[in-house]
């Protein structure tokens, strides 16, 4: 369970960028929030839980969270698609295997390359790191 700030810009960010699709959603009225599940088109089973509160809380860190971890088709191009949709890749796939991101409540999100690593290419073997991860 990931709790978010903004359940619009968190479906934004899993669903349109990271590819995620929603499975269900539950709105609990007398709690005054709403679960939404995620899963990946290809294992719907292993789901991302997402609660937003409706009444407005801070949520401090991310990282104390840990992380949650995806396996990609392609590391290069998620993560171009992902920078290209203004998201900051923290960890470049230099290595062809690994990257990480943040979530926009912070939440660390490891990618891991689908079958072993891709052949290392430009300019992800140049960029530094950026930020936390």
């Amino acid at each position: 369970m990931v709790r978010v700030t903004d359940l619009d810009a968190s479906l934004d960010f899993y669903c349109n960028q990271l590819g995620l699709e929603e499975i269900r959603r539950i709105d609990v009225e007398a709690g005054r929030f709403t679960l939404v599940f995620l899963g990946a088109h290809d294992n719907p089973e292993a789901q991302v839980e997402l609660t937003w509160n409706w009444d407005p809380e801070p949520y401090a860190g991310g990282r104390n969270f840990g992380h949650l971890a995806y396996e990609v088709e392609n590391i290069f191009e998620l993560c171009q698609r992902l920078m290209d949709a203004g998201v900051t890749i923290n960890r470049p796939p230099r290595d062809g295997h690994m990257a990480f991101v943040r979530s926009p409540d912070g939440i660390s999100i490891e990618l891991l390359q689908k079958g072993g690593s891709l052949p290392p290419e430009e300019p992800w073997t140049s960029m530094p790191n950026s930020g936390e991860w």
